[in-house]
């Protein structure tokens, strides 16, 4: 098992986002945009030049003044819940985008602690054969077990900056062939990521992602559209290049000891999943005796070896065979509890 924390911001993307209250009214915006007077019970009058609706209909609907409507679209005022339940009923927005304009008005999230807990640690590992991952806010891979490296692609063999499942979809090349419906997937994973991103328009971290997302074509057609979404339980269908077709529930749990870190694993679906998980993480020549690890396989607790300089803490994951790890850079660093 191994952790990894990716570098920190590129130049070319500093600014995800506009100011919350911008990025709120460009979300209402492109929202009222895409509907007809027909779709709320409206006639259509001769001579509409506005796409969608106008602003005044909008304003009507959900009983609000044109004028107050106007400035929260231009970003120009903070409302409350009550005022913006009722813009999104106006503009129909279904339950993930509803979940969205309110979360302007919520409290933000507390942030994410520094370090994996011993027993988040001890939880994943024991989830074997199933994968299993621990993602911060960013959806950073934090700590993963070999059947979640056996799944996808070992993140320890990537650099820390990729070590994110929103890279590993869109950027790791055998995502589109490995996830059999990697549209809808890939899409609903970014419209997750865009709705946090969204509340956190100064976190480099979100600035270096969304600057790497958008230098692929689909990434950066489907973030143009503002689509959000939030998470589902699906299962998912993977085409495993030795394993075959697998079929996966994917279950998300968040570490209340941890905020804002989030458990994942993959449970089979099916029996033939089952058969299959089991020898997708053992190495060649079968799996590993009770009480010892697989060759060459370092033990989870000495994956990262740390030492503290005053009140900055620096770490070093030990190297499996055949790379070569550095030290992580201080301000990536993370802890181990």
């Amino acid at each position: 098992m191994a952790r990894g924390r990716p570098s920190g911001p590129t130049r070319s993307a500093r600014a995800p986002h506009a100011a919350p209250e911008a990025e709120l009214g460009a979300f209402l915006r492109s929202r009222r945009e895409r509907l007809a007077p027909a779709d709320v019970g409206l006639p259509e009058t001769p001579g509409r030049r506005t796409p969608g609706l106008r602003r005044t209909e909008v304003a009507d609907l959900a009983g609000i003044s044109t004028s107050w409507y106007t400035w929260l679209e231009q970003g120009r005022v903070r409302t409350s819940e009550q005022v913006l339940r009722a813009v999104a009923t106006a503009l129909r927005l279904d339950p993930a985008e509803r979940a969205h304009v309110l979360s302007f008005v919520a409290e933000p999230p507390a942030a994410a602690p520094t370090w994996v807990s011993r027993n988040l640690h001890s939880l994943v590992r024991a989830m074997t054969p199933h994968p299993a991952v621990v993602l911060d806010p960013h959806w950073d891979l934090l700590a993963w077990n070999d059947a979640y490296a056996a799944l996808l692609t070992d993140p320890a063999r990537l650099r820390p900056g990729e070590r994110n499942l929103l890279w590993l979809v869109f950027h790791w090349p055998g995502a589109r062939t490995r996830l059999a419906d990697w549209e809808r997937e890939a899409r609903a994973l970014l419209g997750q990521f865009r709705a946090r991103a969204a509340r956190s328009p100064r976190d480099p971290r979100f600035a270096e992602l969304i600057g790497t997302l958008l230098a692929d074509p689909d990434a950066a057609c489907w973030y143009r559209r503002r689509e959000t979404a939030e998470f589902q339980p699906a299962v998912r269908h993977f085409r495993h290049p030795t394993a075959g077709d697998l079929r996966l529930r994917y279950v998300k749990l968040a570490a209340v000891d941890e905020p804002g870190h989030h458990f994942l694993t993959y449970l089979p679906d099916d029996a033939a999943t089952e058969d299959a998980l089991r020898t997708l993480s053992a190495p060649p020549g079968g799996r590993p005796e009770e009480g010892r690890e697989a060759p060459g396989a370092a033990p989870p607790a000495l994956m990262q070896q740390e030492w503290a300089h005053g009140n900055r803490r620096t770490s070093q994951r030990l190297s499996l065979p055949g790379e070569a790890v550095g030290p992580t850079p201080p301000h990536t660093a993370r802890g181990y509890r």
